[in-house]
Order: C-alpha cells, then sequence, then structure tokens
C-alpha cells in the first residue's frame, strides 16, 4: 500500500490513524489462535470517519475489520486490512425509554457498564457473557452473543430492535422493524437500501430457497445459532409465511460478524431487573456422563442458570489466586459439576422453587454432593464460572486448550449422546478435552489440548474440527452457538447448511459489499482454518535468557504467551478491580496486560537483536505499567507484567545504559541515609521552593510533586525504653524496618513498635534494605545481591520460629514475591514467604485465635475509610486491614472502592508521568476522599498511597498501625 495514501487517509480523519509497527502488533491477534498484521489501525470518532474509511476501502480494495474489545475467540477480529477500533469514541449511550423499555447505544459500550447505568431505572440487557466486565455491545451483536442467562432471557438477536449503519456505499442507513406495509414500500427506488431489499425478496419468495433454509439449518429449538447469516430467522417474518412477526433486517445483521455493515448505533428491547432472591444448586459428579444426565431433568424447572465446569477447568482454579478463594463451595475432587440457579420475588416462592428443584436431584441419586449458596455466595461461583476461559491459559508450556470446537450446540435432548460420540472421537486421536459452559442451552465448550507450534497437532487442529462438525451437522446441530463462525470455523459453513444455501450466504455478502471490504474472509470466502495461526509451524523455540527465575511458566517467552488474549485486563475502573490502571486513564490498547504480553511476546520471537529485549516498542509499552501486580491477581492467566517489566528494565539498560534518574531511585535508600544524616540540611532544602526546584528539575521529578522528609532516628533505643513501660508474654515476633519505615516513616515504626508491646507481645528489630527500589527500575543485580544478603537473616527467623511483621506492603511483600525468582534455594523461600507478615495480617491472625480483643479498645465512635496497596491486594487481601480496624466496636469502617492511587512509588514522581499518575488518582480515590467529612480517618497503608492522597486531596492519611495505636487504651 503506498505510504502517500495511507498518509492522505490519516490527515483526513478526525480520529487517530496508526501504521506504527507497535500498534499492528497489538492488533494482530484477538482471543483465538490466529495472528494477521493489519495494513493500518484506525480509531473514528465520527460516523463521517467511518464513511471516509469505506470510501478509501472501495477504492483501494482494502479491507475493514470492526473491532471492539478484541476478545473474540474464532478470529472475527483480525484481518490484513485497516483495523476499525470503535472501542475508543464510540461509547456512548444514547437514549433511554423507560416506558418502552429501550435503550440506544454506540458500538463501544461495555455490557456491565450499560447495566449499570440501567440499574437505577430497574431495567437490564439480558444476554449476559463470561467477558461481560469488558465486552461490548458492537461485539455482542456482530457474535450474536448469549452467555448464562440465555435460558431464561433470550440471546442477543432476540433483543435488537433497530441498527444504525453505514452501508458498503458510504450511505447511512436504519434498519428496524418494519409492517409489511412498511416493507412493500422499501423495494422501490434507486437507492442502495431498495436494491437490497429487492434482492432480498427475490431470493427469499422462492419456495425451493425456502425449503432447502428449512431442512438444513440446525433445529429451531435450538437458540444458540450463529452459523453462517440468520436467514432462517427472516423466513419467520409475515413477509414470507403467514405468522405475525415483523420483519426486521436486523435478524440478519446480529451475528453477521461486521462483514455487510458497519454499525454506529444499536437499540436493544430490555428486560425487567431478574428477582432479588436466588439460591444456587451445585451438584458434583464422579462423571460426566452422569453429570450431563441430569440436564435434561433439572431444566424442567424454572432455571435462570445451568452451567457446567469439568475437572480440567476447576483443577485450573487452584492455580489463580483469586479464582482459588472462589472455589469454597467445591467437595472433594468431581469429574464434573452444575451450577443450578432458582430465582423469585419472596423467600416463600423461592424455598418451594428450591424443594422441588432438589427433589429432582435426589430422585435422579447421580450427584454425590449438592451444597445450596446463597447472596454473596452465588456471585463467587458465577465469577469462579466465568473465568473459565482464561483459567485455560494458566496451562503451563505449549499445550493448550485450543479453541476451534468449543462453540457446539445441540438440542438438549440430543445433548447426552452427541457429548458421548464426541468423547469418542476423542479417544480416537488420544486426546484429552476440556468440557464447559451453558449446559442448559445444549452448549458446551468442547477443547482438545493441542500445540499448535508443531505440524502434527495443526494436522489434528484441523482432523478434530471437520469430525466435530460432520458430528454436529448429524444432530442437526449449530457448529457456532454463540462464539461466531470467524476464521476457524467459516470454512464449515457449506458442511454445516448445505452448498446451496453456503452460495444463497455468497449472494447476499455481495448486494451488501460487492467491493468485499466489510471484514473479508469471515463467514463467506472463508480464509484457511489452519493458516495464519499466532505461531509458526515447527519454529525453533527463541532462547531468552533471564536473570529473574521464570521457570514457573518454563521461561519468560511462554510465561508471556500464557496471555490467550481474554481481554480481563480491558475492564475500566467502573468496574470491581485494579487491573490495569494506566489503561483506565488512557483506554489504549498497549497498556494493558495483554498489549505488553503480545509485544513481548511478538519482539522476543522475532527480534534479530543479540539482546532480544533491546526494542524501543517494548520501552514504550513498559513505560506506562506502574508494576501494581493486579494483573499477577486478575488475570485468570496470571499474566505478571510487573515482573516482565522488572526483567525488560535490566536487559533493555544492560544493552542501552542506565539512566541517572533510574539510579537516583534505585540507590534512593542510600541516599535517604546520607540525607538523613544531615536532615536538617536536607529538610530545609526540600522545603524551600527555590532549591526543592533545582532538584526536581535536575532530577526529572514533577514540579507539582512535594518532596518526602527525611529522619534518622534509633529505634533500638525506642524499644528499649518502651519496653520498659509494658509487660510482654513470651511470643516474640519481628518487626522489619524496612528502607521507607528506618528513613521516611519512622513515625510508623514507632507506632508498630508500641502498638505490638502494648499488645503484649515481644520485639525483635531486624533491619534490611527490600530490593524495592531496585526492583521497579531494573536493577536486578543490586537487587538480587540484597536478597542473597537477607535469606540467612529471615531464614533464622523461620527456624526460630519467630514471624516477620512487615510495615510497607511493597518491600515485605518482596519476601513472598521477587525473591522466589532472585534466588535458586525455593524450599528456603517458600518458607520464607510463608513466614512474612502485613501487620494487618498478623493482627488478624491473632484476633481469629482470641489473643486480642475488643476490650483492649477505645469505645469512642469514629468512621475510617480504608485504601488499600496495591500490592496488598494482589498478594495478601485488603479483609484484613478491615477486619483489624473494625475492631474497636464504635468504629465504623468500609473500603474505598479505589484501584492503583497512581503514584506506584517512583512513577509519579517522574515529571512525563505526572498527568498520567493523577488522571488515576481522580478515576475513584481522589473523589472518594474529597466526599469524605473532615472527622473521618483515612488509612492507607502504602508509603506512596498515602504521598499521592496529600499531593491529590491535601487530606493526611494514616497506616493502619497509627489508628490501632490511637484506639488502644
Amino acid at each position: 500500500m503506498d505510504k502517500i495514501l495511507l498518509k492522505e487517509l490519516e490527515q483526513s480523519l478526525e480520529g487517530e490513524f496508526k501504521v506504527d509497527p507497535l500498534t499492528k502488533t497489538l492488533y494482530a491477534t484477538d482471543a483465538s489462535v490466529y495472528r494477521k498484521v493489519p495494513l493500518a489501525v484506525a480509531y473514528p470518532k465520527t460516523s463521517t470517519d467511518i464513511q471516509k474509511l469505506i470510501g478509501f476501502a472501495n477504492r483501494n480494495k482494502v479491507g475493514l475489520i470492526p473491532r471492539a474489545a478484541g476478545t473474540s475467540l474464532a478470529g472475527q477480529c483480525v484481518g490484513d486490512g485497516i483495523v476499525v477500533d470503535v472501542s475508543k469514541h464510540f461509547t456512548q449511550i444514547l437514549a433511554l425509554d423507560k416506558e418502552k423499555k429501550l435503550v440506544t447505544v454506540q458500538p463501544g459500550v461495555i455490557r456491565d457498564e450499560l447495566n449499570q447505568h440501567l440499574k437505577q431505572h430497574g431495567l437490564f440487557f439480558g444476554p449476559n457473557t463470561s467477558t461481560s466486565n469488558r465486552c461490548m455491545i458492537g461485539g455482542m451483536v456482530g457474535n450474536n452473543s448469549s452467555g448464562t442467562t440465555s435460558i431464561q432471557y433470550g440471546v442477543t438477536r432476540d433483543k435488537v430492535v433497530a441498527m444504525k449503519t453505514i452501508l458498503s456505499d458510504g450511505s447511512e442507513m436504519v434498519f428496524k422493524s418494519l409492517s409489511k406495509k412498511e416493507f412493500e414500500a422499501k423495494p422501490h427506488g434507486n437507492t442502495f437500501e431498495a436494491s437490497l431489499y429487492r434482492e432480498l425478496i427475490k431470493e427469499l419468495s422462492n419456495n425451493d430457497i425456502q425449503n432447502s433454509i428449512l431442512e438444513e439449518f440446525p433445529k429451531k429449538s435450538i437458540h444458540r445459532r450463529n452459523t453462517g447469516y440468520a436467514v432462517d430467522e427472516l423466513l419467520k417474518s409475515n413477509i414470507f409465511n403467514d405468522g405475525s412477526e415483523d420483519f426486521n433486517f436486523c435478524k440478519l445483521l446480529c451475528g453477521s460478524e461486521g462483514t455487510l455493515a458497519f454499525t454506529t448505533a444499536i437499540t436493544l428491547q430490555l428486560d425487567d431487573l431478574p428477582p432479588e432472591l436466588s439460591a444456587m444448586v451445585v451438584t458434583h459428579y464422579n462423571t460426566l456422563e452422569d453429570c450431563l444426565s441430569d440436564v435434561a431433568p433439572t431444566m424442567q424447572h424454572n432455571l435462570h442458570t445451568c452451567e457446567m465446569m469439568d475437572k480440567v477447568i476447576l483443577d485450573c482454579t487452584k492455580n489463580n489466586k483469586q479464582q482459588l478463594a472462589n472455589r469454597f463451595f467445591v467437595e472433594g475432587d468431581p469429574a464434573a459439576l452444575l451450577m443450578l440457579e432458582v430465582k423469585a420475588d419472596t423467600e416463600a416462592d423461592l424455598e418451594k422453587q428450591l424443594v422441588e428443584l432438589q427433589q429432582t436431584i435426589k430422585e435422579s441419586g447421580l450427584s454425590y454432593a449438592s451444597p445450596v449458596l446463597y447472596n454473596e455466595d452465588i456471585n463467587k461461583a458465577i465469577e469462579l464460572r466465568k473465568a473459565g476461559l482464561g483459567l485455560l491459559g494458566n496451562m503451563v508450556g505449549d499445550r493448550k486448550a485450543v479453541a476451534c470446537i468449543e462453540d457446539t450446540a445441540v438440542a438438549l435432548e440430543d445433548l447426552k449422546d452427541f457429548i458421548a460420540e464426541f468423547t469418542a472421537i476423542m479417544k480416537g486421536y488420544d486426546q484429552d478435552a476440556v468440557y464447559y459452559a451453558h449446559a442448559g442451552a445444549g452448549e458446551l465448550h468442547l477443547r482438545p489440548i493441542l500445540n499448535l507450534k508443531k505440524k502434527e497437532d495443526v494436522s489434528l487442529f484441523r482432523a478434530i474440527t471437520t469430525d466435530v462438525a460432520k458430528l454436529t451437522k448429524k444432530y442437526k446441530g449449530s457448529f457456532s452457538g454463540e462464539h461466531g463462525d470467524g476464521i476457524v470455523r467459516a470454512e464449515f459453513i457449506p458442511l454445516m447448511i448445505g452448498e446451496k444455501n453456503y452460495e444463497l450466504l455468497k449472494r447476499i455478502k455481495n448486494y451488501f459489499d460487492p467491493q468485499n471490504i466489510f471484514n473479508p474472509g469471515k463467514i463467506v470466502d472463508a480464509y484457511p482454518m489452519d493458516e495464519s495461526l499466532r505461531y509458526k509451524i515447527d519454529r525453533k523455540e527463541p532462547e531468552v535468557k533471564t536473570l529473574m527465575d521464570f521457570s514457573d511458566s518454563e521461561g519468560i517467552l511462554k510465561a508471556a504467551e500464557k496471555c490467550n488474549g481474554s481481554g480481563d485486563c480491558r475492564k475500566t475502573e467502573k468496574m470491581a478491580g485494579a487491573m490495569c490502571p494506566s489503561y483506565h486513564a488512557t483506554r489504549d490498547e498497549k497498556h494493558t496486560t495483554r498489549g505488553r504480553a503480545n509485544a513481548l511476546r511478538e519482539f522476543l520471537t522475532t527480534s534479530e537483536e543479540k539482546n532480544k529485549f533491546n526494542q524501543k516498542e517494548l520501552k514504550e509499552v513498559f513505560d506506562l505499567c506502574l508494576s501494581c501486580k493486579a494483573c499477577a491477581s486478575e488475570c485468570p492467566s496470571n499474566v505478571d507484567v510487573a515482573t516482565l517489566k522488572a526483567e525488560f528494565q535490566f536487559q533493555y539498560q544492560e544493552a542501552n545504559g542506565y539512566p541517572l534518574r533510574s539510579k537516583l531511585f534505585a540507590y534512593n535508600t542510600k541516599l535517604n541515609k546520607l540525607g538523613a544524616s544531615v536532615a536538617g540540611l536536607t529538610n530545609a532544602i526540600y522545603n524551600s521552593n527555590f532549591l526543592s526546584g533545582l532538584v526536581k528539575k535536575s532530577a526529572g521529578i514533577a514540579k507539582e510533586r512535594s518532596l518526602p522528609k527525611v529522619y534518622s532516628f534509633d529505634f533500638d533505643k525506642e524499644l528499649q525504653a518502651i519496653k520498659n513501660k509494658y509487660t510482654t508474654s513470651e511470643q516474640k515476633v519481628v518487626l522489619y524496618i524496612d528502607e521507607f519505615t528506618n528513613y521516611l516513616d519512622i513515625e510508623l515504626g514507632k507506632d508498630a513498635i508500641e502498638v505490638l508491646m502494648r499488645l503484649g507481645y515481644e520485639v525483635e528489630l531486624f533491619y534490611a534494605e527490600s530490593g524495592r527500589t531496585y526492583l521497579s527500575k531494573g536493577f536486578l543485580k543490586q537487587a538480587k545481591e540484597l536478597v542473597l544478603k537477607n535469606i540467612p537473616k529471615l531464614k533464622a527467623f523461620v527456624e526460630k520460629g519467630l514471624p516477620v511483621i512487615g510495615l510497607e506492603p511493597s518491600a515485605v511483600l518482596t519476601f513472598r514475591d521477587e525473591y522466589k525468582r532472585l534466588s535458586n534455594d525455593k524450599e528456603t523461600t517458600d518458607a520464607i514467604s510463608k513466614n512474612a507478615f502485613l501487620l494487618e495480617e498478623f493482627l488478624s491472625q491473632e484476633i481469629k485465635k482470641g489473643n486480642i480483643t475488643k476490650e483492649q479498645f477505645t469505645k469512642d465512635a469514629k468512621t475510617v475509610k480504608i485504601h488499600g496497596h496495591c500490592h496488598q491486594k494482589a498478594l495478601s487481601n485488603q479483609k484484613v486491614t478491615f477486619d483489624v480496624l473494625n475492631l474497636p466496636e464504635n468504629y465504623t469502617v468500609s473500603i474505598i472502592s479505589s484501584g492503583c492511587c497512581g503514584m506506584a512509588g517512583s512513577f509519579g514522581y517522574e515529571k512525563e508521568h505526572y498527568e498520567v499518575s493523577m488522571q488515576i488518582g481522580e478515576l475513584k480515590l481522589f473523589p472518594s476522599i474529597r466526599k469524605a467529612k473532615e472527622d473521618v480517618i483515612i488509612s492507607a497503608n502504602g508509603t506512596s498511597c498515602r504521598h499521592q492522597i496529600h499531593d491529590g486531596t491535601q487530606r493526611k492519611a494514616l497506616h493502619p498501625v497509627t489508628i490501632i495505636k490511637e484506639a488502644l487504651i
């Protein structure tokens, strides 16, 4: 493509248009197994931008690939044309009609965020995918998404009332429900729209075509159906039969994967919010066959959820910190389980439904356990199920559960027999498979476990897909239930619906898109399903040496490859969790966990550099990573970008040198020690606007930042003084005086000594630099030197049975995390990690043991709001802080629903990051604190968090230890 033409197009658009290698790399993959590097990526701001892109595509025979969140499993979102990303600007809720229960949205509106908006009006959009906290309505329409609620509320196609589109000639058109009279007026005239109606009438009025559709398409009882274009749905209208249903072209466009028109607005039919009361029975089975046998009888009840998870998925949950807590209800080691939910408006009705369901389960006698969940426990179970797709990325090594046959849907009465034959096919290939998903809808996400880096497994990829397609056809099922045809299944559409019907689809595509510019290679004239794969077949795996230990993932490359593209990192700040703060501020793909993992995978694989990390593109994607570690727990595949970044920084700086500012921050503890020796002079400089301004300018620190004061203090002397005041028990603990407490936050150290002593513990002090400052700037050799120096001392505490208690999460939690990657002595570092505690963790345990009671605390009434440190959220939990601060009986404590504060150590100090740092703080944290009354205590256990809160709100936040000290009597 002529670069001049692309430049002219870029200059004509209001939105962005990118052709750089990094952006194209980020959009070369989605959540499928495919990789196609696009020509460019466009972020249109207006419908006019889209019309210009369509005109360009027609003139230059270039494809346009519509994309929202990019979580498609079948390859719908990849192509070698121009990717058109609507997720940045087409994100508005345009209109709401509460009386008619209609809402009009742009395609980039996120499903769960739409429902947050609608909840206050008692309404919601029913279809509910496992990706609902980041998937967008445009993508749901393109795929005809279904999700866990389809058995109760239907699929997306059932909810689409109207679609505003731009056709391939650039004209705007609204498709909507038409009466017979309105329909009869449409074919007249010389417009492109009129021609579409004329051609469609001609095609679908043909009796032979009608009969062929009715004979070959999936059974009518299968409501999850996305195989090809939904011409069978159009036949239900009163134009082509005696029914009462009006004609609506949206039935055809829904599920068309952006191959027929470009959608700019969608009107949806809403439902009343579901009943508030619910109960979920989780039946456990020793065999998959027993589980499937229970589906049909339990579906005789008015279930809102009927989901299945098998042992493979359940085992994956054991390796994910967040989901491990959500599997609390699992008893024993089931081969499979069913999640059966009933809802009601009254307790009596709920109990009645529950008893009847339990009676059916009892009569079946196939399950060995059936616990009942209520309230928040149901949400935890649903989150466990939703994480299923991403959790599959936890499989270590190159063999993965591959999406190719994972979307089959059959009639409920055929499900058991279909699965029996499917299992036989898999055994014939000596393959294991994963079984999970929407059992109540006759759809199971079945996945073979393959290594698509190997030629023989790519052959199996095609062979298994072909055999399962034939099996699905035998049962007159749908090969694409909700995930779409994309690349992986489009090739099999002729088999699924017959050649005659496939030719009809090709003609319909040509009527709408004669130049084949809309998402070419999808649905008709499909790309081969076993080409354009993410990995080159039988490639020689690159040898990538690292200083940190990535053996748990079989190396850093495979650690990056664990990202399967499910896009959990694209949820915004409006959803629970902290991943990814820089994406929350920028909405840029390169600032997601997925973007960073994809870029690292790409350049480690393709770089010709001796040092494969020496890539400016990698420097760009890691630049705004705050190393918050949210991805380490919230990413279902456990892609720990903070650790990947530390290794990248080290390798890149080894090749390009270590900048002065990085050295200043990395060696910050030594500088603080030096400054503390003349603390009066140092603090006088920091307090002077002129002198501190010079310091900031020379160090590349944002001029708006305040500089922390430094102190010199003798904690040993303090400990001796307090020992003379209080009587202690025989229980001894080690208080870790980290580098921040030692020179910056000395009051916390003093408070911690007093709190522990007053509560009866004998205290020993342990001074050590954790290595956090080195880790944050990629000085891994220096960090490793500290680790190896500290391990013998920490090991001695383990052997003596003395718990090590820390105040600063980013310091003490290195003992749980990075120490394991910087030492070869795994047994010792594992023991050290289990012996290191946040102060709140230790006190919470002691409260549970009864060693600390509320009688030791004031009865004064106070209100406390907690902001938890990111590393605490990722490697521990916030509840321990909540529990400890709740001990005084008249304290009212709540956790601020905030993600990262935005400071992240040195990140928020750096002048080029200051603006993003404050943007992150303004998303949730700062507004919540500003709303708090002056007498509300703000708690934050991170030194960076307290500094950010001060700079952003002028409020002083207290460490929990200080709040505890002041509450003691």
